[in-house]
């Protein structure tokens, strides 16, 4: 009897204790609900590199002069430009300060906007009100007044702190299409407006002309800017000056290439290669044996440029990959130095890095580990033909079986007239046969 109270008793002692457990859990998991960070904004565009790209290059996504926004700030090695900040801050208060525009009148316009701004990150920015909207003060007013400067070819100053060295220009316009490495372009578009709203100078568009003006080397299609044309930022606008226009652009739908011949492989079996004229470099063509392709320029600077372009693609562009699409085909197309070689030779690719093995390597390492879940419709049918062409072109009998199929076996009717010519045929020439023979 006192074995089955003692019983009892345990019992319930247990079950008290993982009540008491239960709810120390459910406690826990209620405060890491509470204290989960807000799903990513709609107005998200800024990303750090994910890591499965990062690992493989760093250098390609980490500024090297300069640093904007939050994600580098505070970088040791970047500390000299800090100093040119400042400086830039204070000739661009000077300039302003004519119209009554003060140091106060920018900060409020970034306290104002400074929830939206956050928004613009990918991830939460632990930073003090004060310390985030100092670090975009001085970062956007550097841009400001140096795209000022560039534009209206102002480098003249009461000190000698205004001009930039040719090599540090260099590097600064580099670093400023990064991804890791921008601000969103509204918040330069508010601190412009507000402080030039009354100079002689000003028109509505300037800001963005002047940012077309500073990537001018970047456009190589020679766009203009359009008030349709919206940009995130500056590297959105550098992939705008890579693909076509909107209206234009491919449809997408789940068709993936896994496999296409190599350029060599495909000019052995007869495939022409000719140089495209149009200035997008995405505007490629198989019509009648040939491939027409524009030609593609790559020196010291195309890696981190097509590094950072995937990257954003992979982050805010999955399912308009278009640049992507571009590099996926090219590293089918480039599989050796010979494939580099003969696309140098017939002038759709012309290689500054001076070196056939580094070109190759560059086409195909840009692409690694890159998820690549479809391809635009236009590249998709290029694809296909270009394989159609290979099996032809290699493997002739093919060609004819598929005619056969067509004229002879396209319909249950054909099939039975057909194989009722054959068994004619076939016993029409074993009788000519028995005949040749004399009998015994």
């Amino acid at each position: 009897m006192k074995s089955a109270k003692a019983k009892i008793q345990r019992g319930a002692s247990s079950s008290i204790e993982i009540q008491h457990q239960c709810t120390h859990a459910v406690n826990e998991i209620q405060e890491t609900l509470q204290n989960l960070e807000l799903p990513l904004s709609l107005e998200c565009c800024i990303y750090r590199v994910p890591p499965y790209l990062r690992k493989l290059k760093e250098e390609h996504y980490t500024p090297q002069v300069i640093s904007v926004g939050p994600f580098h700030h505070g970088n040791a090695e970047l500390r000299t430009m800090e100093q040119r900040k400042l400086r830039y801050l204070k000739y661009f208060i000077q300039r302003v300060e004519v119209f009554d525009i003060s140091l106060e009148d920018l900060v409020r316009t970034i306290k104002e906007c400074e929830e939206s701004v956050r928004c613009c990150y990918a991830e939460t920015i632990r930073l003090s009100s004060d310390h985030f909207v100092k670090i975009m003060i001085v970062d956007a007013i550097f841009i400001l007044e140096l795209f000022w400067r560039d534009y209206f070819n102002d480098w003249t100053s009461e000190d000698n702190g205004a001009s930039i060295e040719t090599w540090l220009m260099n590097a600064i316009r580099f670093d400023l299409i990064l991804l890791e490495n921008q601000l969103p372009f509204f918040i330069l578009e508010k601190l412009f407006h507000h402080a030039f709203a009354s100079h002689p100078s000003y028109s509505r568009s300037l800001i963005e002309v002047m940012t077309f003006n500073y990537f001018d080397y970047y456009n190589t299609q020679g766009i203009s800017y359009s008030p349709h044309l919206k940009m995130k930022h500056f590297l959105d606008l550098l992939r705008t000056f890579w693909l076509p226009p909107s209206e234009k652009l491919p449809k997408r739908g789940n068709d993936v290439v896994k496999h296409l011949h190599s350029a060599t492989e495909l000019y052995e079996a007869g495939l022409v290669f000719k140089k495209g004229s149009s200035s997008c470099l995405f505007d490629i063509n198989f019509t009648k044996g040939a491939l027409k392709m524009p030609p593609l320029t790559l020196d010291n600077s195309s890696e981190t440029i097509i590094r950072n372009l995937l990257a954003l693609e992979q982050c805010h562009y999955f399912d308009k990959a278009y640049i992507t699409d571009y590099f996926i085909l090219l590293g089918f197309l480039i599989k050796t130095n010979k494939d580099v070689n003969l696309l140098v030779r017939k002038g759709v690719m012309l290689n500054l890095l001076g070196n056939s093995d580094e070109t190759r390597h560059l086409v195909n390492s840009v692409i690694d580990n890159v998820i690549y879940a479809d391809m635009n419709s236009d590249y998709y049918r290029v694809c296909k033909e270009l394989k159609a062409f290979y099996r032809k072109s290699i493997f002739p009998w093919h060609s004819w079986l598929e005619a056969l199929q067509h004229d002879y076996f396209s319909s249950p009717c054909k099939v039975a007239w057909t194989i009722t010519v054959i068994i004619f045929l076939v016993l029409t020439f074993l009788q000519t046969i028995y005949t040749m023979f004399p009998k015994k």
